[in-house]
């Protein structure tokens, strides 16, 4: 076989194998996009769910659904079987059509009437009017600043107001109830107030906790209402002398 059909079969043989070996490229290219796009089944809400709202329930009211999603569009910690969340509450709000995740219900196995308290956090129930509460705006699974509020006994006015911590997750909303208070006006008289206050749980830790018992001694306390653009920081302690802005 002369030199020229050597050279010819040599390339017959290189053409083919890169060929093969685009094919095979191809082959592997059109598996892999078919894993991505592989449908899988996940849990997903078709009904809005309430913070504090439990999954139980929900399932139960038809507002969460199975429903086929592909492969590469499930989320991390998204759920599949519903024996894994029973017993938990939603930490916040869900919206129709999102995925059902770990992270957006409470704290751990629950049992019935027992509140999900987030893994070593703790539970406490303070006492608010309606106006310190945002007037009824707070759900479970809300995130609320507190402020303490210290009132002269005597005179009955403002010493100071003051931050008392920045952000603390609501658990639940108890029964309201009329508490009596007895004050004394400007003229020296007895005035007796009934004010509607309902039992607010909070999910906090040790120091919080601290904070909070001794500022429910210490004054009166009242929410500020968060959402996802809050800002909040430590802020100034507002006093009689610096309520109003000095003139320039």
């Amino acid at each position: 076989m002369d030199r020229r059909k050597i050279l010819l079969v040599l390339a017959a043989v290189i053409a083919a194998l890169g060929t093969l070996l685009v094919f095979l490229y191809v082959q592997g290219a059109d598996e892999r996009a078919k894993k991505d796009i592989e449908a899988v089944s996940v849990l997903q809400a078709v009904e809005d769910i309430d913070p504090g709202e439990a999954f139980d329930d929900a399932v139960t009211a038809g507002k969460i659904k199975e429903v086929e999603v592909p492969k590469d569009q499930i989320l991390a910690g998204a759920q599949n079987d519903s024996e894994a969340l029973s017993g938990l509450r939603a930490t916040t709000r869900i919206f129709a059509g999102e995925q059902i995740t770990s992270n957006k219900f409470g704290g751990g196995v629950v049992e019935s009437e027992t509140l999900a308290i987030p893994e070593g956090m703790m539970a406490i129930s303070i006492n608010l009017t309606d106006p310190a509460r945002v007037a009824g705006f707070v759900n479970p699974g809300s995130e609320v600043t507190l402020f303490v509020t210290k009132v002269d006994k005597n005179t009955q006015l403002p010493v100071y107001t003051g931050t008392l911590l920045e952000k603390v997750m609501v658990l639940g909303v108890g029964t309201t109830s009329t508490i009596t208070t007895t004050s004394t006006n400007e003229d020296g008289e007895s005035v007796t107030e009934q004010l509607p206050r309902t039992l607010m749980t909070l999910a906090v830790n040790q120091e919080q906790a601290t904070k909070i018992t001794f500022g429910s001694h210490e004054g009166e306390l009242s929410f500020g209402l968060l959402n996802d653009e809050s800002k909040v920081g430590p802020g100034p302690v507002v006093k009689p002398e610096n309520f109003f802005p000095r003139a320039r």
